[in-house]
């Protein structure tokens, strides 16, 4: 199924039996767990374009379909964009996608991920239920905030139809400064970095040297830039080559992402054949080998991105009884994306 609009995607959840599997580019399906075999699948590509925008609001209401690079390209038109850069956005990732996956990039260091830049949400639910929380303002409190919870849901609760979500300015100048160092060096180095208040958008640690991105008016970023401690200034192509290198991380056979202290880099690294961690965040994709010896590290805060044959998840930890309830109560047919989250649920 392929709906167009709301009221088709409404009809195609609601007057269907059986499960169904929400799909949107399909750049990460394995995430999460491989999915069972469903009764249908719901596909949201055809759910594309921006549904309302006003620059002077820093909003953007878009359908979930849309593929965030071509999102981007309609808002750099008015000096703007959405400050996620996932790996897999040039690979087509859809908006709905994104937010289902919780998947964010090197800018996470500044502005977070999709939860924190998600002010708005219009889900189907499994029994065709149209539902939507927030609005169209940043500053929004009312009501639950549905949009977070389904922040990282991969499609098991409800079916994304549109999200709301705030824009920043596209910044005029971007320098991104290099310091070679291992991972116990670069724990201390960031510490450094955020001491002097240098305040990069993105602080990257991978292949032995960690990258610091500078963004703002030119004066301010070359300040910035030069009073990196240790650092040497790249060139525009070597510091696309340097963010290539870091989104090149995820296309590993099996790679993992972990969450840990920032001052744990360290211990992640000694797991890793290679790793891009946002070393002020505690933030790392790794690929690996052998995911059971990280998840005897790390046991709670590992998610599996890519893994044929092996577990998503490892044991239970202590939120899993609280998310198998929520679950009961958004899904209580177990309707959609049957295998996702497996053997949690």
């Amino acid at each position: 199924m392929r709906p167009t609009s709301l009221a088709e995607l409404r009809d195609a959840v609601r007057d269907t039996r059986g499960t169904l599997l929400v799909r949107g580019a399909g750049t990460a399906e394995g995430w999460a767990g491989a999915p069972d075999a469903t009764d249908h699948v719901l596909e949201t590509a055809g759910l594309t374009g921006v549904v309302t925008y006003n620059p002077a609001d820093m909003t953007v209401a878009v359908r979930a379909g849309t593929p965030l690079a071509t999102l981007q390209r309609e808002l750099a038109a008015s000096g703007q964009r959405i400050s996620l850069d996932p790996a897999r956005a040039p690979a087509g990732a859809t908006v709905g996608g994104l937010v289902a996956t919780a998947d964010s990039g090197p800018l996470r260091h500044a502005y977070g991920g999709p939860r924190d830049l998600l002010i708005g949400v219009t889900v189907v639910l499994a029994d065709g239920t149209v539902a939507r929380s927030g609005g169209h303002v940043i500053k929004n409190v009312a009501g639950y905030d549905l949009g977070k919870l389904l922040c990282g849901s991969f499609g098991t609760l409800g079916v994304i139809a549109e999200v709301v979500l705030r824009v920043h300015p596209l910044p005029p100048a971007a320098r991104t400064v290099s310091i070679p160092c291992d991972a116990a060096e670069a724990v201390e180095i960031t510490g450094r970095v955020l001491e002097a208040r240098l305040e990069p958008s993105a602080l990257e640690w991978c292949g032995g040297e960690l990258l610091a991105r500078y963004e703002g008016v030119e004066s301010s970023v070359e300040r910035r830039a030069a009073a990196t401690p240790g650092g040497t200034m790249l060139s525009f192509l070597e510091a696309e080559a340097a963010w290539r290198r870091v989104a090149a991380v995820s296309d590993g056979d099996l790679v993992v992402r972990c969450g840990s202290r920032p001052s744990q880099l360290p211990a992640v690294a000694k797991h890793a054949t290679s790793l891009t961690s946002s070393a002020a965040v505690g933030v790392h994709t790794l690929a690996v080998t052998d995911v059971s010896r990280l998840r005897e590290e790390f046991a709670q805060v590992t998610v599996l991105r890519r893994a044929p044959g092996i577990p998503a998840w490892g044991e239970p930890h202590a939120a899993v009884p609280l998310m198998r309830a929520v679950k009961r109560r958004f899904d209580p047919e177990g309707r959609l994306g049957p295998g996702r989250f497996a053997p949690w649920f």
